[in-house]
């Protein structure tokens, strides 16, 4: 990791930039696919399929008995595993539901909002070298506590043609309704537009890469909906005195073993810290399967020596992480500060792979900065909130005249004249019940 000692604040937002291909690259490899899926449908989604994935694949529909026969080669131990995360995962996202709460606004006008689920979801879950599993039990158990009634999956097959195990039993577990074997931006593609195999979506949910993430952003154009800009991954630490060095290495490692483009950044106020991390990063390091991807995600990566936790603080609000580590004394009082971070962990022992797995809260967190503008995915993302109202009479006489005022002032005479028929008919009754109780006099 390369150490910056004190930066000035007005390199501040360089140093907050991530590791980019260049969008021009990026958005005319997904132009040519999309193109090509929207023409010929399936046969463009399995040659794709064919040149980045599996070369000989003659399907990517993966049938229900190869999902069955896939539980057989999970552990039992495993399965264990995967199930107390759906249970956390679950218990979680229950506590999301909203009930209606109905409000008179004004004697007579009733408001209220109400949830419904997006009917049909894609979700895209990463496999190659690092197999997801974790991702389907993120977004498969929300959607379906949501109501969802056609839940979408699409995963890269392997070398071999074969979808990891662990991911075809999680998504059955997790009422996966239709899974198939394709990766990247024409998975994005064939959910986007539908093929004859490929059902359209309304909404994708799902990380990646960036070929991915530019897929996503581009289907918006399409009209399908997207979770978030969610691409590679990474993770801020602010580490003071308090601070467990091995722990905080091995949080950083955990980010840097996802892929050579994820970013790890560690935030001190401390020299020693910041050394005695290194230290246990390249002590760690050995032991690691993935070494080399995390040696080049380290390269991206950087160490910044700040004057004060005040600093520190400021700049992750700047830099906006998908995952923030405040591994510092008194953690929950300096997490008030925070106002940009996909998702928080407190203290030493709140490690970011237990949010990864099985805390309950959700993985799927915006990067790139996003987490300014974007939460990460709640029960929330698989709905929508559709507004009623009630208006009464009375409501009527409540808002009847602004709404004609307001209309008319607006040039838009259709609208008055909607409420001025209306007041006309009360009027007309007013009279006509005067006129009744004088002859009944």
């Amino acid at each position: 990791m390369k150490i910056i000692s004190n930066p000035s604040p007005s390199k501040w937002e360089k140093l907050s930039e991530r590791p980019m291909i260049k969008q021009q690259k990026l958005m005319k490899t997904v132009d040519k696919v999309f193109y090509d899926i929207h023409r010929k449908g399936d046969k463009a989604v399995l040659s794709y399929s064919r040149r980045f994935d599996f070369p000989d694949q003659e399907s990517f529909i993966v049938s229900s008995e190869t999902i069955d026969e896939a539980a057989k080669l999970v552990s039992e131990r495993l399965k264990q595993s995967i199930e107390l995360a759906r249970k956390n995962i679950e218990v979680f996202h229950r506590s999301q539901i909203e009930e209606a709460v109905k409000v008179e606004t004004a004697p007579g006008v009733v408001c209220w909002r109400e949830s419904r689920p997006i009917e049909r979801v894609g979700i895209y879950v990463p496999g190659g070298t690092a197999p997801l599993f974790s991702t389907v039990l993120m977004l498969a158990v929300p959607a379906m506590i949501a109501g969802c009634s056609e839940i979408v999956l699409c995963t890269p097959p392997d070398k071999e043609g074969k979808i990891d195990p662990a991911i075809l039993y999680t998504a059955k577990l997790a009422g996966v309704t239709k899974v198939f074997a394709l990766g990247g931006i024409q998975a994005i593609g064939a959910m986007t537009f539908g093929t004859e195999t490929v059902p359209k979506v309304y909404k994708i949910f799902g990380p990646g890469n960036q070929y991915v993430m530019a897929a996503k952003r581009s289907s918006q154009y399409y009209g399908v909906a997207i979770d978030m800009p969610a691409g590679p991954s990474e993770v801020l630490i602010i580490a003071d005195q308090t601070c467990n060095p091995s722990f905080v290495a091995a949080d950083l490692l955990s980010q840097a073993e996802h892929g050579p483009d994820s970013q790890v950044i560690l935030l001190s106020c401390n020299k020693k810290v910041i050394k005695e991390v290194n230290k246990e990063i390249d002590n760690q390091l050995v032991a690691l399967p993935r070494q080399d991807i995390a040696i080049q995600a380290l390269k991206n990566s950087k160490a910044i020596l700040f004057k004060d936790i005040e600093d520190c603080i400021a700049f992750s609000n700047l830099y906006a992480p998908e995952h923030l580590i405040l591994a510092v004394e008194n953690p929950s009082l300096v997490s008030r500060e925070v106002i940009n971070a996909g998702s928080v962990f407190l203290g030493n022992w709140s490690c970011e792979s237990a949010g990864d797995y099985a805390s309950g809260t959700n993985h799927t967190l915006p990067t790139s900065g996003f987490a300014k503008s974007f939460s990460g995915v709640s029960l929330d993302s698989f709905i929508k909130k559709i507004t009623f109202q009630q208006i009464s009479e009375e409501g009527i006489r409540s808002i009847g005249n602004a709404v004609e005022t307001m209309a008319e002032a607006e040039k838009l005479y259709a609208h008055k004249n909607a409420m001025t028929l209306r007041q006309g008919v009360l009027a007309e009754k007013l009279i006509t019940n005067i006129e009744n109780s004088d002859e009944e006099v």
